[in-house]
C-alpha cells in the first residue's frame, strides 16, 4: 500500500493564519506559507506562539526517529516565520520525549526535556539527541501532562499547538485520548498528529481521531525512509559564510560561554 504525505506546510498555513485569532477556523485546504501576513487588533501585548512538541523515543521509532525529528524542527523553522501585520510573534516551544523505557514508569514512560522557551539553538540540540529505548507509548498521557505542566497562558488570541509524533495505537495507556483531547480544546490549544508510518493505517489506529477532536491536522511520515541529503554546488559558501558569522557572537556571562561553545552548529 502506498504511502501518503500529507504536507506539513498545510497545518502550518492553517496555524498560521490563525496566531493572532485562535477562534477564527478555517477550511481551506490550499494555502500555502510563503510570508504569512496575520491581522490583529492587539496593541499592548506582542502576540505569541506556542508550540509543545512530543516526539515518541520507543524501540519501534528507530527506523523514523531521524524523519520525525526533521519534520518537527520543519514545523518550528516555518512558525518562525510567521508574521502578524509587520512584527513576529513570540515562538515559544516545549518538547517532551514519552514511550522511552528509560523514563520513570510511574509518571507515564515521558519527560518533559524543555520547558516554553525561545531558545531555539538549545531546543534543537534536546531534540535532536533523543534516542530510543523501550515501549510504552502513551498518547493520552504526554497530551495530557504538556497540557497540565507548560505555561499556556490565558490569552485567547495566542496560537496555542501540541504536534505528537509516534508510531503505535493512539489509545494506550491510562489516560483517556479523548479526555485528553477535551482539556486540551478547553484550553484553547490544538493537536495535530503525525504518524510515523503508513497513512491509512495512522487512521485506523486513531490518529486522525486525535487530531479531528480539537480541530487540527492529521500527517504521516513514510515508514523507515532514509533522510536524505541532496548535496548543493553552494554547500562550502554555505559553510564558509556560516564559520564567518559564528566569529561575530559575542559571549556574555556563564550562558553566554557555553552556547558559544555550540557556535559552529548552524540552526537551521
Amino acid at each position: 500500500m502506498k504511502t501518503q504525505l500529507k504536507p506539513l506546510i498545510l497545518a502550518l498555513s492553517l496555524a498560521t493564519l490563525m496566531a493572532c485569532n485562535a477562534n477564527t477556523k478555517s477550511n481551506s485546504s490550499d494555502l500555502l506559507i510563503t510570508e504569512t501576513v496575520i491581522e490583529t487588533n492587539l496593541k499592548d501585548k506582542k502576540p505569541e506562539i506556542k508550540v509543545a512538541l512530543l516526539l515518541d523515543t520507543s524501540n519501534s521509532m528507530d527506523g523514523l526517529i531521524d524523519q520525525a525529528k526533521a519534520q518537527l524542527w520543519k514545523i518550528v523553522n516555518e512558525l518562525s516565520y510567521a508574521k502578524c501585520k509587520d512584527e513576529n510573534p513570540n515562538l515559544k516551544i516545549a518538547l517532551y520525549e514519552y514511550g522511552n523505557d528509560n523514563l520513570n514508569a510511574e509518571e507515564g514512560y515521558l519527560r518533559q526535556v524543555i520547558a516554553f522557551s525561545d531558545d531555539l539553538d538549545e531546543i534543537s540540540k534536546s531534540l535532536f539527541s533523543l534516542t530510543t529505548n523501550g515501549g510504552n507509548e502513551y498518547c493520552g498521557k504526554v497530551i495530557k501532562t504538556a497540557l497540565n505542566q507548560l505555561d499556556w497562558g490565558e490569552s485567547k488570541d495566542d496560537l496555542k499547538l501540541i504536534f505528537i509524533a509516534g508510531n503505535e495505537t493512539y489509545t494506550q495507556g491510562n489516560v483517556n485520548y479523548k479526555d485528553a483531547s477535551k482539556l486540551a480544546h478547553q484550553n484553547d490549544v490544538t493537536v495535530n498528529t503525525i504518524f510515523c508510518g503508513d497513512y491509512n493505517q495512522g487512521i485506523s489506529i486513531l490518529w486522525k481521531e486525535g487530531a479531528d477532536l480539537t480541530h487540527g491536522n492529521y500527517m504521516a511520515i513514510n515508514h523507515n525512509e532514509a533522510t536524505v541529503h541532496v548535496a548543493s554546488p553552494y554547500d562550502d559558501k554555505i559553510l564558509e559564510l556560516n564559520e564567518k558569522l559564528n566569529k561575530t557572537y559575542v559571549a556574555y556571562g556563564s550562558a553566554g560561554r557555553k552556547k558559544n561553545g555550540n557556535a559552529g552548529r548552524t540552526r537551521f
